[in-house]
């Protein structure tokens, strides 16, 4: 099975294959544990029994990461081919899905350069402003309080600013940029 890398296109449907395959292995285990209790006590009054719940506990962890899998979208096979030749020296990352409390973010597409971080998202029920603001709080958190945020839901808008970014010459610090995708990858689902 392929693995799924955090930022990489077609990470969400990977991911989603395999939490579900992990789920689908824990409850088996779990029942396989149960009935084999059952069938050589004749009870379910038994020390397995008791092992089988406790491995449900892991099985439902991983019940409630895939049922957040399934519904997460990732970047369509259209956006991917638009704005992977305008990245040009920008490090793109797609299939990014951020939460929060009130509303959940799937953002299609993202890169980070120096101050300015891009965004875009194909989903209508993504509010760009919520989103944008859960970012730099998040990021506010993380050490970094001065990044502009600016989500679009446009792809030619996006894909404009991806190409002046792209030919802005910046003083920045590459490092100081993968500590921001690293904390923007540890809130993403």
């Amino acid at each position: 099975m392929k693995k799924a890398v955090k930022g990489n296109f077609g990470y969400i449907p990977a991911k989603r294959r395999q939490v579900i395959l992990r789920t689908f292995i824990y409850f088996g285990i779990s029942l396989a544990i149960f009935f084999a209790g059952y069938i050589t006590t004749g009870t379910r009054k038994n020390l397995l029994t008791v092992v089988a719940v406790l491995g449900c506990l892991p099985a439902c962890k991983s019940l409630v990461n895939a049922v957040m899998m399934i519904r997460a979208t990732g970047c369509s096979q259209k956006a991917r081919d638009f704005l992977a030749p305008l990245e040009g020296r920008l490090i793109g990352m797609y299939d990014m899905y951020f939460t929060s409390y009130q509303h959940n973010f799937p953002i299609s597409h993202m890169v980070v350069e120096g101050k300015i971080l891009l965004g875009y998202t194909e989903q209508d029920k993504c509010d760009p402003q919520a989103c944008q603001e859960h970012l730099k709080t998040m990021l506010k958190q993380g050490g970094f309080p001065d990044i502009t945020v600016k989500i679009s839901k446009d792809l030619s808008e996006y894909g404009k600013q991806l190409e002046n970014l792209n030919g802005m010459k910046q003083d920045h610090n590459p490092e100081r940029d993968d500590e921001i995708r690293v904390i923007l990858y540890d809130i993403s689902l």
